[in-house]
């Protein structure tokens, strides 16, 4: 098992210096992983939950890059509607050569309805445009020249502006976990990475859902790549409600929770 850490590239806390300071100390204390997020307009939704300043994660890891050496440096997650796949695959291209092979692409739908207003990037269709993004960014990794025509983007004799030369292209994170987030998962991620998860529905419906859909699509079960929030309650949580890593002490059991998943 790999673990990794969110490093909090936004508020008032985030700046340079205790961006780096915090990268170097993850990658000390042995951390696989060290992850950021996404957002491209502050407006009201994202302020309430992100707030400024907000570091761009593409570039934050291209410079954190030069202060590393080890260890893994991803998007958790990359909102892949807000940007054309090209640009999207050229950028995590050059992070992943840069790095020296480091880079995971963690992508998912979105949340931040006056964000995608504000880039004019239709909601309601953020799922469909996410699948779309992710099968171009996958046919431009290929290594040769690709044509896509698609609904929503389309182009003709493409190659990724960076290209993979010699460094096997990144790994690819989908985040999701409604029925068209774990099939996207399945067709086009190497790893699952659901947030917020519960143990009882990650056992009984999750994982077995998951591995079904890949016998459906005929692909590889994808790697379990969990993001996971720990915040201690006042109080215990009613334990059917629980996601992973939330409660008092006192709700949290003994043993580790990876162990009751998998009973390892």
């Amino acid at each position: 098992m790999r673990v990794g850490v969110n490093l909090i590239n936004f508020g008032p806390g985030a700046t340079p210096g205790s961006l780096a300071r915090t990268a170097r100390l993850a990658e000390a204390l042995g951390y696989h992983l060290l992850m950021v997020s996404d957002h491209v307009a502050i407006t009201p939704d994202v302020q309430a939950e992100y707030p400024a300043p907000f570091y761009d994660p593409f570039v934050t890891l291209s410079w954190l890059a030069g202060f590393t050496r080890g260890i893994g440096l991803g998007t958790t997650v990359t909102v892949l509607p807000y940007r054309h796949p090209l640009q999207v695959a050229s950028m995590s291209e050059s992070v992943h050569r840069l790095s020296g092979g480091r880079f995971v692409l963690g992508v998912g739908v979105g949340w931040a309805r006056q964000e995608f207003a504000s880039l004019g990037v239709p909601f309601g269709e953020r799922g469909a445009m996410t699948g779309e993004h992710l099968a171009a960014i996958r046919a431009l990794w290929g290594g040769d020249a690709v044509s896509y025509d698609g609904r929503y983007v389309s182009f003709e004799d493409v190659r990724a502006a960076s290209g993979p030369v010699g460094t096997p292209r990144p790994p690819i994170w989908v985040g999701g976990a409604s029925e068209a987030g774990l099939r996207r998962a399945v067709r086009y991620g190497d790893g699952w990475h659901p947030n917020n998860v519960r143990l009882g529905w990650l056992r009984r419906e999750g994982l077995p859902r998951v591995e079904e859909i890949s016998r459906e699509e005929g692909r590889p079960v994808p790697s379990f790549c969990p993001r996971i929030r720990l915040r201690l309650t006042a109080s215990p949580v009613e334990r059917g409600t629980r996601p992973v890593s939330r409660g008092a002490q006192e709700s949290a059991e003994p043993r580790s929770w990876w162990r009751r998943v998998f009973g390892a």
